[in-house]
């Protein structure tokens, strides 16, 4: 087939995953947590991300951390997270559950979800909504989809 994944020879056009896609393996991920927990790294300082591949990351957050939601989906593995929706009617928090996977959308233009206000985001890197750790303990998350840590300068951590 001459290198080609399209039996008749034409061209094909990667797609980017769909968050069904991003959902599952997330899900997948963690599932297998000996895959990844060896990789976890603990800053009291600052959140630390590490790369898993396929889009996806793990992320721990110490305790009175928190950031920008970056990626399409995330689940929480450990300790406590919520997530700080900035919205025209005002700002609320709406914990994470362990074992859920939570979808972070955007509309179909990349624009923030239909109510949610597009000032005052800078704190959070442009988006309006923000995962923060209000428990005494670090807290291990899962994440997939893009923008992931390493669109944002000094974000991701080699480990």
């Amino acid at each position: 087939m001459r290198g080609q994944d399209d039996p008749h020879g034409r061209a094909t056009i990667a797609h980017p995953p769909t968050v069904g896609q991003l959902a599952s393996l997330v899900r997948d991920l963690a599932a297998r947590p000996g895959d990844w927990w060896p990789l976890a790294g603990f800053d009291a300082e600052r959140p630390v991300h590490v790369p898993l591949g396929g889009g996806a990351w793990l992320t721990t957050w110490p305790p009175g951390h928190g950031g920008p939601v970056r990626g399409r989906v995330s689940t929480l593995l450990a300790g406590e997270l919520a997530e700080v929706v900035i919205a025209e009617s005002g700002v609320t928090e709406r914990p994470l559950r362990a074992n859920r996977v939570r979808v972070h959308g955007t509309s179909p233009h990349g624009t923030p979800p239909h109510g949610t206000a597009s000032h005052g985001t800078a704190s959070h890197g442009g988006s309006p909504n923000a995962l923060t750790n209000p428990g005494p303990a670090f807290a291990v998350s899962l994440h997939a989809g893009e923008p992931g840590p390493w669109d944002a300068p000094g974000q991701l951590s080699a480990r």
